[in-house]
Protein backbone atom coordinates (compact mmCIF):
# COMPACT_ATOMS: atom_id res chain seq x y z
CA UNK A 1 0.00 0.00 0.00
CA UNK A 2 1.08 3.93 0.20
CA UNK A 3 1.23 3.85 3.57
CA UNK A 4 3.27 1.29 3.79
CA UNK A 5 6.23 2.12 0.75
CA UNK A 6 6.26 5.87 2.16
CA UNK A 7 7.37 4.55 5.79
CA UNK A 8 9.92 1.80 4.43
CA UNK A 9 11.21 4.59 2.51
CA UNK A 10 11.26 7.45 4.89
CA UNK A 11 13.64 4.22 7.32
CA UNK A 12 15.30 3.79 4.75
CA UNK A 13 16.34 7.13 3.36
CA UNK A 14 19.91 8.68 4.46
CA UNK A 15 18.33 11.71 5.19
CA UNK A 16 16.05 9.99 8.04
CA UNK A 17 18.49 8.19 9.26
CA UNK A 18 20.33 11.58 10.30
CA UNK A 19 17.42 12.45 11.73
CA UNK A 20 16.78 9.24 14.46
CA UNK A 21 21.06 9.83 14.72
CA UNK A 22 20.21 13.56 15.47
CA UNK A 23 17.05 12.80 18.23
CA UNK A 24 19.10 10.07 20.23
CA UNK A 25 22.35 12.33 20.76
CA UNK A 26 20.59 15.13 21.83
CA UNK A 27 18.52 13.21 24.52
CA UNK A 28 21.50 11.64 25.77
CA UNK A 29 23.05 15.37 26.13
CA UNK A 30 19.70 16.20 27.88
CA UNK A 31 19.71 13.16 30.11
CA UNK A 32 23.67 13.79 30.97
CA UNK A 33 23.05 17.05 32.02
CA UNK A 34 20.36 16.13 34.76
CA UNK A 35 23.70 14.84 36.30
CA UNK A 36 26.05 17.65 35.83
CA UNK A 37 26.19 21.40 37.46
CA UNK A 38 26.27 24.40 35.59
CA UNK A 39 30.31 25.32 34.49
CA UNK A 40 29.42 28.74 36.11
CA UNK A 41 29.19 27.33 39.85
CA UNK A 42 32.67 26.14 39.73
CA UNK A 43 34.22 28.70 37.96
CA UNK A 44 36.45 31.77 39.47
CA UNK A 45 37.35 34.65 38.79
CA UNK A 46 41.34 34.96 38.13
CA UNK A 47 42.57 38.46 39.51
CA UNK A 48 44.82 40.42 37.34
CA UNK A 49 48.52 40.82 37.93
CA UNK A 50 49.79 42.17 41.38
CA UNK A 51 45.70 41.85 42.36
CA UNK A 52 44.33 39.79 45.78
CA UNK A 53 41.29 38.22 45.58
CA UNK A 54 40.11 38.05 48.70
CA UNK A 55 36.04 38.02 48.65
CA UNK A 56 34.01 36.94 45.01
CA UNK A 57 35.89 33.72 44.76
CA UNK A 58 32.47 32.20 43.29
CA UNK A 59 31.50 33.96 39.88
CA UNK A 60 27.66 33.25 40.02
CA UNK A 61 26.12 31.57 43.48
CA UNK A 62 22.95 31.62 41.65
CA UNK A 63 23.66 28.35 40.36
CA UNK A 64 23.79 26.87 43.87
CA UNK A 65 20.54 27.98 44.74
CA UNK A 66 19.36 26.65 40.92
CA UNK A 67 20.63 23.46 41.57
CA UNK A 68 17.87 20.40 41.94
CA UNK A 69 18.82 17.29 43.89
CA UNK A 70 19.55 14.00 41.80
CA UNK A 71 16.66 11.66 41.66
CA UNK A 72 17.85 8.08 42.52
CA UNK A 73 15.66 5.64 41.60
CA UNK A 74 17.76 3.00 43.71
CA UNK A 75 16.41 0.36 46.34
CA UNK A 76 19.11 0.22 48.35
CA UNK A 77 20.30 4.03 48.17
CA UNK A 78 16.63 4.79 49.26
CA UNK A 79 16.59 2.14 52.25
CA UNK A 80 19.82 3.87 53.34
CA UNK A 81 18.56 7.16 53.42
CA UNK A 82 15.15 5.88 55.53
CA UNK A 83 18.06 4.69 57.67
CA UNK A 84 20.19 7.94 58.25
CA UNK A 85 16.45 9.90 59.17
CA UNK A 86 15.57 7.28 61.38
CA UNK A 87 19.50 7.24 62.91
CA UNK A 88 19.69 11.09 63.06
CA UNK A 89 15.95 10.73 65.17
CA UNK A 90 17.33 8.01 67.72
CA UNK A 91 20.06 10.89 67.81
CA UNK A 92 17.77 13.55 68.86
CA UNK A 93 16.19 11.67 72.03
CA UNK A 94 19.01 10.53 73.38
CA UNK A 95 20.24 13.63 73.47
CA UNK A 96 16.96 14.86 75.06
CA UNK A 97 17.02 12.05 77.52
CA UNK A 98 20.31 13.08 78.47
CA UNK A 99 19.35 16.93 79.07
CA UNK A 100 16.44 15.35 81.22
CA UNK A 101 18.53 13.17 83.61
CA UNK A 102 21.07 15.85 84.22
CA UNK A 103 18.34 18.63 85.17
CA UNK A 104 17.23 15.52 87.45
CA UNK A 105 21.16 15.70 88.93
CA UNK A 106 20.64 18.95 89.73
CA UNK A 107 17.45 18.51 91.41
CA UNK A 108 18.82 15.67 93.53
CA UNK A 109 21.73 17.77 94.43
CA UNK A 110 19.53 20.35 95.66
CA UNK A 111 17.43 17.49 97.57
CA UNK A 112 20.93 16.97 99.87
CA UNK A 113 21.49 20.29 100.36
CA UNK A 114 18.12 21.20 101.59
CA UNK A 115 18.61 17.98 104.12
CA UNK A 116 21.91 19.00 105.47
CA UNK A 117 21.51 21.54 108.25
CA UNK A 118 19.07 18.94 110.15
CA UNK A 119 22.02 16.18 109.93
CA UNK A 120 24.41 18.66 111.24
CA UNK A 121 22.37 19.77 114.07
CA UNK A 122 21.60 16.21 115.09
CA UNK A 123 25.31 14.99 114.70
CA UNK A 124 26.27 18.03 117.12
CA UNK A 125 22.82 16.88 119.79
CA UNK A 126 24.07 13.16 120.01
CA UNK A 127 27.60 13.98 120.06
CA UNK A 128 27.10 16.31 123.03
CA UNK A 129 24.56 13.76 124.55
CA UNK A 130 27.34 10.53 124.08
CA UNK A 131 30.04 12.70 125.67
CA UNK A 132 27.13 13.48 128.63
CA UNK A 133 26.24 10.41 128.96
CA UNK A 134 29.42 8.27 128.48
CA UNK A 135 29.40 4.38 128.92
CA UNK A 136 25.92 4.85 129.65
CA UNK A 137 24.39 4.90 126.20
CA UNK A 138 26.25 1.35 124.94
CA UNK A 139 22.99 -0.09 126.68
CA UNK A 140 20.65 1.37 124.17
CA UNK A 141 19.17 -1.25 122.26
CA UNK A 142 20.29 0.10 118.69
CA UNK A 143 23.52 0.54 119.92
CA UNK A 144 23.90 -2.87 121.16
CA UNK A 145 26.06 -5.71 119.61
CA UNK A 146 24.22 -8.99 118.91
CA UNK A 147 25.77 -12.67 118.42
CA UNK A 148 24.74 -12.24 114.63
CA UNK A 149 22.28 -15.59 113.28
CA UNK A 150 20.62 -13.72 110.79
CA UNK A 151 21.59 -10.94 108.87
CA UNK A 152 18.77 -8.34 106.45
CA UNK A 153 20.22 -6.96 103.26
CA UNK A 154 18.77 -3.70 102.05
CA UNK A 155 19.46 -3.32 98.17
CA UNK A 156 18.75 -0.10 96.35
CA UNK A 157 18.17 -0.62 92.71
CA UNK A 158 16.79 1.65 90.09
CA UNK A 159 13.00 1.25 88.78
CA UNK A 160 13.87 2.08 84.67
CA UNK A 161 16.87 0.54 82.39
CA UNK A 162 18.79 2.95 80.14
CA UNK A 163 21.72 3.70 82.51
CA UNK A 164 24.59 1.25 81.66
CA UNK A 165 25.45 -1.21 84.29
CA UNK A 166 24.11 0.66 87.24
CA UNK A 167 21.77 -1.99 88.39
CA UNK A 168 23.49 -5.14 86.84
CA UNK A 169 26.39 -3.69 89.05
CA UNK A 170 24.34 -3.59 92.78
CA UNK A 171 22.24 -6.93 92.02
CA UNK A 172 25.79 -8.90 91.68
CA UNK A 173 27.12 -7.12 94.51
CA UNK A 174 23.83 -8.14 96.62
CA UNK A 175 23.73 -11.69 95.24
CA UNK A 176 27.66 -12.13 95.86
CA UNK A 177 27.00 -10.79 99.86
CA UNK A 178 23.72 -13.04 100.35
CA UNK A 179 25.78 -16.44 99.03
CA UNK A 180 28.73 -15.22 101.30
CA UNK A 181 26.29 -15.15 104.57
CA UNK A 182 24.95 -18.41 103.14
CA UNK A 183 28.37 -19.67 103.47
CA UNK A 184 29.48 -18.63 106.67
CA UNK A 185 26.37 -19.82 108.01
CA UNK A 186 24.30 -16.71 108.79
CA UNK A 187 20.92 -16.65 107.61
CA UNK A 188 19.73 -14.10 105.33
CA UNK A 189 16.63 -12.39 104.24
CA UNK A 190 16.45 -8.99 101.81
CA UNK A 191 14.78 -5.61 101.81
CA UNK A 192 14.21 -4.81 98.20
CA UNK A 193 13.89 -0.94 97.05
CA UNK A 194 13.73 -0.43 93.39
CA UNK A 195 11.91 -2.26 90.32
CA UNK A 196 14.63 -3.80 88.82
CA UNK A 197 16.01 -5.50 92.19
CA UNK A 198 12.50 -6.85 93.03
CA UNK A 199 12.17 -8.50 89.87
CA UNK A 200 15.59 -10.02 89.39
CA UNK A 201 15.41 -11.33 93.31
CA UNK A 202 11.85 -12.31 92.76
CA UNK A 203 12.56 -14.74 89.81
CA UNK A 204 14.72 -16.65 91.73
CA UNK A 205 13.37 -17.23 94.59
CA UNK A 206 15.00 -15.44 97.01
CA UNK A 207 13.89 -14.80 100.85
CA UNK A 208 11.99 -11.29 100.37
CA UNK A 209 10.64 -9.46 103.79
CA UNK A 210 9.38 -6.38 102.08
CA UNK A 211 9.69 -4.39 98.50
CA UNK A 212 9.78 -0.39 97.71
CA UNK A 213 10.01 1.42 95.15
CA UNK A 214 12.72 3.83 94.41
CA UNK A 215 11.17 6.94 92.66
CA UNK A 216 12.94 9.63 90.85
CA UNK A 217 12.53 12.02 93.86
CA UNK A 218 13.08 10.71 97.04
CA UNK A 219 11.50 12.03 100.47
CA UNK A 220 11.29 12.01 103.97
CA UNK A 221 7.79 9.60 103.74
CA UNK A 222 9.67 7.27 101.75
CA UNK A 223 12.68 7.16 103.89
CA UNK A 224 10.72 6.87 107.22
CA UNK A 225 8.48 3.87 105.94
CA UNK A 226 11.62 1.92 105.06
CA UNK A 227 13.38 3.27 108.62
CA UNK A 228 10.05 1.96 110.51
CA UNK A 229 10.11 -1.68 109.07
CA UNK A 230 14.11 -2.13 109.72
CA UNK A 231 13.65 -0.85 112.94
CA UNK A 232 10.80 -3.27 113.88
CA UNK A 233 12.52 -5.56 112.32
CA UNK A 234 15.76 -5.24 114.53
CA UNK A 235 13.67 -4.45 117.76
CA UNK A 236 11.48 -7.95 117.47
CA UNK A 237 14.95 -9.94 117.22
CA UNK A 238 13.74 -10.93 113.81
CA UNK A 239 16.95 -10.04 112.86
CA UNK A 240 20.78 -9.19 114.27
CA UNK A 241 21.89 -6.77 112.04
CA UNK A 242 21.05 -4.62 108.66
CA UNK A 243 23.57 -3.90 105.95
CA UNK A 244 22.55 -1.61 103.06
CA UNK A 245 24.02 -1.88 99.39
CA UNK A 246 23.71 1.40 97.34
CA UNK A 247 25.36 2.89 94.94
CA UNK A 248 27.78 5.91 96.07
CA UNK A 249 27.88 8.81 93.99
CA UNK A 250 31.51 9.68 92.24
CA UNK A 251 30.87 11.52 89.80
CA UNK A 252 29.54 11.32 86.29
CA UNK A 253 31.25 8.81 84.90
CA UNK A 254 32.25 6.70 87.91
CA UNK A 255 30.00 5.46 91.04
CA UNK A 256 30.97 2.86 93.35
CA UNK A 257 28.53 -0.05 94.85
CA UNK A 258 29.34 0.19 98.56
CA UNK A 259 28.30 -1.52 101.97
CA UNK A 260 27.48 -0.33 105.09
CA UNK A 261 26.52 -1.39 108.27
CA UNK A 262 22.90 0.23 109.58
CA UNK A 263 21.37 -1.27 112.75
CA UNK A 264 22.93 -1.82 115.55
CA UNK A 265 24.68 1.78 115.43
CA UNK A 266 28.30 2.90 116.04
CA UNK A 267 27.98 6.20 118.82
CA UNK A 268 31.75 6.74 117.52
CA UNK A 269 30.78 6.46 113.80
CA UNK A 270 27.88 8.77 114.02
CA UNK A 271 29.58 11.60 115.72
CA UNK A 272 33.00 11.49 114.30
CA UNK A 273 32.01 10.58 110.93
CA UNK A 274 32.16 14.03 107.97
CA UNK A 275 30.51 14.18 104.98
CA UNK A 276 30.39 15.91 101.44
CA UNK A 277 28.53 16.71 99.12
CA UNK A 278 28.25 17.07 95.24
CA UNK A 279 27.44 20.18 92.83
CA UNK A 280 26.50 19.69 89.32
CA UNK A 281 28.25 22.04 87.51
CA UNK A 282 28.92 22.59 83.50
CA UNK A 283 31.93 24.24 82.44
CA UNK A 284 32.82 24.68 78.76
CA UNK A 285 29.83 23.08 77.43
CA UNK A 286 30.54 19.87 79.73
CA UNK A 287 29.09 18.54 82.48
CA UNK A 288 31.45 18.32 86.14
CA UNK A 289 30.14 17.33 89.06
CA UNK A 290 32.46 19.33 92.31
CA UNK A 291 32.81 17.33 95.42
CA UNK A 292 33.00 18.87 98.57
CA UNK A 293 34.30 17.12 101.93
CA UNK A 294 32.68 18.65 105.04
CA UNK A 295 33.38 18.39 108.68
CA UNK A 296 32.64 16.89 111.22
CA UNK A 297 30.02 18.99 113.51
CA UNK A 298 30.99 19.65 116.96
CA UNK A 299 29.53 18.22 119.47
CA UNK A 300 27.04 20.62 121.34
CA UNK A 301 27.72 21.41 124.76
CA UNK A 302 25.58 20.77 127.97
CA UNK A 303 26.63 22.05 130.87
CA UNK A 304 26.75 19.43 133.75
CA UNK A 305 24.33 21.69 136.03
CA UNK A 306 21.56 21.74 132.97
CA UNK A 307 18.53 19.82 134.10
CA UNK A 308 16.66 17.59 131.76
CA UNK A 309 13.14 17.07 131.27
CA UNK A 310 13.71 13.66 130.18
CA UNK A 311 16.08 11.34 130.76
CA UNK A 312 19.34 11.83 128.02
CA UNK A 313 18.93 8.56 127.36
CA UNK A 314 15.43 8.49 125.94
CA UNK A 315 16.65 11.66 124.02
CA UNK A 316 19.49 9.65 122.70
CA UNK A 317 16.79 6.62 121.72
CA UNK A 318 14.59 8.98 120.32
CA UNK A 319 17.37 10.62 118.15
CA UNK A 320 18.47 7.15 116.52
CA UNK A 321 15.28 6.56 114.80
CA UNK A 322 15.64 10.18 113.21
CA UNK A 323 19.25 9.64 112.85
CA UNK A 324 18.85 6.29 111.11
CA UNK A 325 15.94 7.96 108.41
CA UNK A 326 18.34 10.77 107.46
CA UNK A 327 20.94 8.26 106.88
CA UNK A 328 18.48 6.02 104.30
CA UNK A 329 17.23 9.12 102.75
CA UNK A 330 20.77 10.40 102.16
CA UNK A 331 21.69 6.88 100.51
CA UNK A 332 18.51 6.93 98.24
CA UNK A 333 19.12 10.61 97.09
CA UNK A 334 22.78 9.85 96.33
CA UNK A 335 21.65 6.13 94.90
CA UNK A 336 19.58 8.06 92.37
CA UNK A 337 21.99 10.85 91.44
CA UNK A 338 24.18 7.60 90.16
CA UNK A 339 21.32 6.31 88.25
CA UNK A 340 20.50 9.69 86.52
CA UNK A 341 24.67 10.21 86.14
CA UNK A 342 25.03 6.75 84.36
CA UNK A 343 21.89 7.70 82.03
CA UNK A 344 23.47 11.05 81.33
CA UNK A 345 26.78 9.12 80.40
CA UNK A 346 24.44 6.10 78.63
CA UNK A 347 22.80 8.38 76.64
CA UNK A 348 26.23 10.24 75.62
CA UNK A 349 27.79 6.92 74.53
CA UNK A 350 24.41 6.34 72.77
CA UNK A 351 24.63 9.80 70.91
CA UNK A 352 28.23 9.80 69.66
CA UNK A 353 27.27 6.33 68.07
CA UNK A 354 24.71 7.31 66.45
CA UNK A 355 26.50 10.53 64.74
CA UNK A 356 29.17 7.51 64.10
CA UNK A 357 26.74 5.55 62.43
CA UNK A 358 24.52 8.14 60.65
CA UNK A 359 28.22 9.34 58.67
CA UNK A 360 29.31 5.60 57.84
CA UNK A 361 25.42 5.54 56.27
CA UNK A 362 26.04 9.06 54.65
CA UNK A 363 28.98 7.41 53.10
CA UNK A 364 27.37 4.42 52.13
CA UNK A 365 24.42 6.00 50.40
CA UNK A 366 26.97 8.43 48.64
CA UNK A 367 28.56 5.88 46.97
CA UNK A 368 25.38 3.82 46.21
CA UNK A 369 24.63 7.04 44.29
CA UNK A 370 27.28 7.75 42.43
CA UNK A 371 27.07 3.93 41.21
CA UNK A 372 23.42 4.83 40.51
CA UNK A 373 24.30 7.70 38.50
CA UNK A 374 27.11 6.31 36.50
CA UNK A 375 25.53 3.31 35.85
CA UNK A 376 22.80 5.40 33.95
CA UNK A 377 24.93 7.20 32.00
CA UNK A 378 26.99 4.59 31.23
CA UNK A 379 23.45 2.68 29.17
CA UNK A 380 22.80 5.84 27.92
CA UNK A 381 25.79 6.38 25.78
CA UNK A 382 25.69 2.61 25.13
CA UNK A 383 22.40 3.31 23.80
CA UNK A 384 23.49 6.19 21.51
CA UNK A 385 26.42 4.28 20.42
CA UNK A 386 24.41 0.92 19.45
CA UNK A 387 22.28 3.48 17.35
CA UNK A 388 25.46 4.51 15.40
Amino acid sequence: SRVARSIFFFTTSPLSRLIMRFFCVAAALATASAFTTSPAAFTTISPSVGERSVNNVFADNSAHRTRKATIVMDGKANAIRDRITSVKNTRKITMAMKLVAAAKVRRAQDAVLATRPFSETLQSVFGGLIERLGGEAAELPLLTQRDVKKVTIVVITGDRGLCGGYNSFMIKKAEKRYNELKAAGVDADMVLIGKKGITYFQRRKFPIRKTFETGQNPDSKQALAISEELLNTFLSGETDAVELLYTKFVSLIASTPSIRTLVPFSASEISQKGDEVFQLTSGNGDFEVERKELDVAEPQEFPNDMIFEQDPLQIVNSILPLYLNGQILRTLQESVASELAARMQSMQSASDNAGSLAKDLSMQYNRARQAAVTQEILEIVSGAQALE
